[in-house]
């Protein structure tokens, strides 16, 4: 079929074709406050010469920056292998096969991934694979209300805000109560949870480290939970298992991440991967795909598209999710960073975040008008009060192309800044930002 041209004889034509008499009859089940009334302003058309050129003259006003900005995604360093390997033709293009077995290529690559978190975690078995960690943890939650047949979930206040935005809109439509556990300075309310712990209760979510960067006290919690039908959900930063306890060793039930840290570049906000792992008894519950590996009739290694709990696959009333895909470029990528890492400089790269982040908060401490914002242990990210400061600081560092971390005012917490150091981080970098803030603290 020809393409169409944008007369409007043409356009009235297409819209007979599909039987519709007007392109407001076509927009009808849109609500009028979300359609655009205005004249889109559009620039002349222009060659594909012109648009490089454009292009070009955009991309030249990016500026590269140091950053110290986390809440969720991080400056980490991606070997170059990662990017090499995902992007041979063979893997770059492959999408979830439906019909798997001949794709054993693609399927051994998330069986090594999920093997591989799996390791990292302790836990039983990972699926494959998620968006990213906000919507992980959202089919967490809804996994353990269908498990339980519970409807409250309580969650902590010191998980990222957005995360919190997310359950709220997964649970909009079920009968989720959700609760959140309130916080003891910057890190969870023990006695507040023991308080709410009761027999309608599904699941327990906590992040570690928080949102705030602090830890929160997870093995009081797993022991709190172990003979309690509750769940433990545990959102974990996946670099700091190279030196924290995985989620496996304290009795979370299912424990989620999000996966960019694993070799994943920051993306302008995407695409990432969400992981997800769980102790077997939950295997059928959970969404997303699992790749085992089996002997055909020959004796010879095979792998396999061994569960789908997808509705498409299966009756839709035993369905436990829509999860449609696996992010399996961004998941190869975690497995090809993982392999390249493995347990030593997953250690080495954990500590490095570790050394760099205190001193940098030990330097900060001690200027006039910074103060801990809590005294609790940290691993790359920490929160510090600020004596009003904080624009001023960011706008100095900006000045420097240097990204200060995140203002937590639009959180709630006014004259609060969240800094985030991972292993890319030089002593030069670091000393730079202090030797700033010591000029914008003394005035």
């Amino acid at each position: 079929m020809a393409f169409l041209s944008n007369s409007d004889q043409d356009f009235n034509e297409m819209l007979k074709a599909i039987g519709v008499s007007s392109f407001e009859e076509l927009i009808a089940n849109i609500p009028e406050n979300l359609r655009f009334k205005g004249n889109l302003n559009l620039p002349e058309a222009l060659s594909e010469w012109e648009v490089t050129q454009l292009l070009h003259e955009l991309s030249a006003k990016n500026q590269a920056g140091i950053s110290f900005l986390g809440g969720g995604t991080y400056d980490h360093f991606v070997p170059a292998a990662v990017e090499q390997i995902i992007s041979r033709p063979e893997f770059y293009t492959a999408y979830t096969p439906y019909q798997p077995e001949v794709s054993q290529g693609t399927l051994q690559a998330i069986y090594e991934f999920q093997s591989l978190i799996c390791e990292l975690t302790r836990m039983d078995v990972t699926n494959a694979s998620m968006y990213d960690g906000g919507s992980a943890l959202a089919e967490a939650m809804l996994l353990a209300y269908g498990h339980t047949r519970r409807h409250k979930i309580l969650y902590a206040v010191t998980l990222n805000p957005t995360y919190q935005q997310i359950l709220n809109t997964y649970s909009a439509n079920n009968e989720i109560e959700l609760l959140p556990i309130e916080s003891d300075g910057f890190h969870l309310d023990i006695n507040d949870l023991k308080s709410k712990l009761d027999d309608q209760v599904a699941a327990v979510i906590v992040q570690h480290p928080n949102f705030f960067g602090f830890f929160e006290d997870v093995l009081e919690i797993g022991e709190l939970l172990k003979d309690d039908k509750a769940l433990f959900i545990v959102h974990y930063d996946p670099i700091s298992l190279g030196l924290l306890a995985p989620p496996g060793e304290y009795g979370a039930d299912i424990a989620i991440a999000e996966g960019q840290p694993l070799g994943v570049h920051l993306n302008y906000g995407g695409p990432y991967l969400g992981l997800f792992s769980a102790r077997e008894a939950l295997v059928r519950k959970m969404p997303g795909r699992i790749i085992g590996v089996t002997r055909d009739v020959d004796g010879r290694r095979g792998f396999v598209m061994t569960l789908q709990t997808r509705e498409q696959h299966i009756r839709r009333e035993k369905a436990t999710s829509n999860i449609c895909t696996n992010s399996g470029l961004m998941a190869l990528a975690a497995a090809v960073y993982l392999s390249l890492m493995g347990r030593s400089g997953m250690e080495e790269v954990g500590n490095l975040c570790l050394q760099k982040a205190h001193y940098l908060y030990d330097e900060l401490i001690n200027l006039p008008g910074v103060e801990k914002a809590d005294d609790v242990p940290f691993f790359k990210e920490f929160t510090v009060r600020m004596d009003g400061k904080t624009k001023e600081l960011l706008r100095a560092l900006k000045a420097h192309k240097i990204y200060g971390g995140l203002d937590l005012e639009s959180y709630g917490y006014q004259n609060h800044l969240l800094i985030a150091v991972t292993e890319k981080r030089s002593r030069q970098q670091l000393d730079q930002y202090i030797e700033i803030a010591k000029k914008v603290m003394s005035g």
